[in-house]
């Protein structure tokens, strides 16, 4: 393996198509690997399969249980040090602070995060 970079893997916990969509087409723009999981259990399946290089939570997602999935992540020791990125509509404060509360390491308004998307894909920006 002399001379290959590793891909990045990206998790994505994103059901939302469109912001789905521009995760997919920024990505491959970057050559990152991202895996979509559209719902609690799919986001639960590819934890267990693989440590990905950075997690990606739509904090309005209601299939994603986004925020009992921060605080399993964060409280895995195989887990807890991957960056965690969440969006979420502007408005909503509480969901904000209950994010922040639970863990996760980054939080910002979903305008931020698709106005940033290119530097949260790029690892070593990122968190």
């Amino acid at each position: 393996m002399t001379g290959e970079t590793k891909k990045q893997t990206v998790l994505a916990a994103v059901e939302d198509m469109f912001f789905w969509a521009k995760i997919d087409a920024a990505a491959r723009n970057l050559g990152v690997h991202l895996v979509q999981a559209a719902d609690a259990q799919k986001l639960q399946e590819q934890l267990e399969a693989s440590v990905p290089d950075l997690i990606i939570l739509d904090l309005n997602s209601k299939a994603c249980a986004p925020i009992e999935a921060i605080l399993r992540i964060k409280g895995d020791p195989a887990l807890q040090r991957v960056p965690l990125v969440a969006f979420l509509s502007h408005v909503h404060v509480e969901l904000e602070q209950a994010a922040r509360k639970a863990g996760c390491d980054t939080v910002m308004p979903r305008s931020a995060f698709a106005r940033n998307l290119a530097q949260i894909l790029q690892l070593e920006n990122s968190c």
